[in-house]
C-alpha cells in the first residue's frame, strides 16, 4: 500500500490554480498555497486502496483492464504499467467508438494482422515497390493507434484513466456500456464521472507512475488468483471423474445381468407372428 510520504515525494498533492478548480472536488482539497489548491493525500491513500481492490477483483474474475492515458506525461508510464501486467493500453489518440463500435475496431486490427502476415510469408516480395510502401505506411499508422489493443479480443471489464477531462470520450463510452472506471482526478475534474476516483496531480509523471504501478501490481495479483482458482477447479473436476469411474464400472455388470434376466421373459411373451399370418391367409 502506498504511503502519504511516497505521494508527497511524487508531488501528488499539487492541484491546479484556484480559478480552474471544480467545486465538486471540494471534499478532496486540503487547502491552498500561493493560489494553488493542495490535495488531501489522506483521502488519496484511502481511495487509491479502494481502486486497487476493485482492479484486483476485476482481474481475479478474468476481466480485461484497459489502461488509457494519451497526454504526454502519461504515455510512457501507462504503457509500461500495462505491459507489466499484460493488459491492453491506449496512449495515442482515443478514436470515437473504440468501445461502443468495437466490431469495426476489430476489423482494423485484423487488417493490421493481415499486413504483418503478408510481410512474413513473402507476399511483400511479389508486390511493386509502391505497393509495399503504401502497405508499410498503412501498417505503421494502424499500429500507432491500435498497437496497444492488438491482442484485445473482447471488451474490457474496467478502465484505468489518467486525466478524466482529456479522456472524456473514453469515459462516456464506458458509461454507455456499463464498464466501471478508475480515474486519477485533479482539482479541475468532476470526480462523479468515474466509479473509483483517485484525487492526485495528473500532470506529474512520478505520480502517474506510482499510481499506475499500484494498479498494475493489483492486476498481477488478481490474475494469479484467477489462475489458482482455475487450477483448483480443474483438479476438482479430475478428482470427481476418477471417483465416478469405479462406481460406473461396478454398475455396468449389474445392468447387463438385469438385461439377461429380462430378455427370456420378453421372448416368451411375444406372439407367434408366423402362425397368425398363416391363419389370416386362410
Amino acid at each position: 500500500m502506498i504511503s502519504i510520504e511516497q505521494l508527497l515525494e511524487a508531488g501528488a498533492h499539487f492541484g491546479h490554480l484556484r480559478r480552474r478548480w471544480n467545486p465538486k472536488m471540494r471534499l478532496f482539497i486540503y487547502g491552498e498555497r500561493e493560489g494553488i489548491h493542495i490535495i488531501d493525500l489522506r483521502k488519496t491513500v484511502v481511495l487509491l486502496d479502494l481502486a486497487r481492490k476493485a482492479a484486483l477483483d476485476a482481474a481475479s474474475e478474468g476481466k480485461i483492464v484497459l489502461f488509457v492515458g494519451t497526454k504526454p506525461q502519461a504515455k510512457e508510464a501507462i504503457k509500461a504499467a500495462a505491459q507489466r501486467c499484460g493488459m491492453p493500453y491506449v496512449v495515442e489518440r482515443w478514436l470515437g467508438g473504440m468501445l461502443t463500435n468495437f466490431s469495426t475496431i476489430r476489423r482494423s486490427i485484423k487488417r493490421l494482422a493481415t499486413i504483418d502476415k503478408m510481410e512474413a510469408d513473402g507476399t511483400f516480395d511479389k508486390l511493386t515497390k509502391k505497393e509495399r510502401l503504401l502497405l508499410s505506411r498503412e501498417r505503421d499508422r494502424l499500429r500507432l493507434v491500435f498497437g496497444g489493443i492488438e491482442d484485445m479480443t473482447r471488451l474490457p471489464g474496467m478502465l484505468f484513466v489518467v486525466d478524466i477531462k482529456k479522456e472524456d470520450i473514453a469515459i462516456k463510452e464506458a458509461h454507455i456500456l456499463g464498464i466501471p472506471v478508475i480515474g486519477i482526478v485533479d482539482t479541475n475534474s468532476d470526480p462523479e464521472q468515474v466509479d473509483y476516483p483517485i484525487p492526485a496531480n495528473d500532470d506529474s509523471i512520478k505520480t502517474i507512475e506510482l499510481i499506475a504501478n499500484t494498479i498494475s501490481e493489483a492486476i498481477i495479483e488478481g490474475r494469479q488468483i484467477a489462475k489458482t482458482r482455475a487450477a483448483d477447479l480443474a483438479a476438482a473436476g479430475e478428482r470427481d471423474a476418477k471417483e465416478g469411474a469405479p462406481a460406473e464400472a461396478e454398475q455396468q455388470p449389474r445392468r447387463r445381468l438385469r438385461q439377461r434376466r429380462r430378455t427370456p421373459g420378453r421372448q416368451q411373451n411375444q406372439p407367434d407372428t408366423t402362425s397368425s399370418g398363416e391363419s389370416s391367409d386362410e
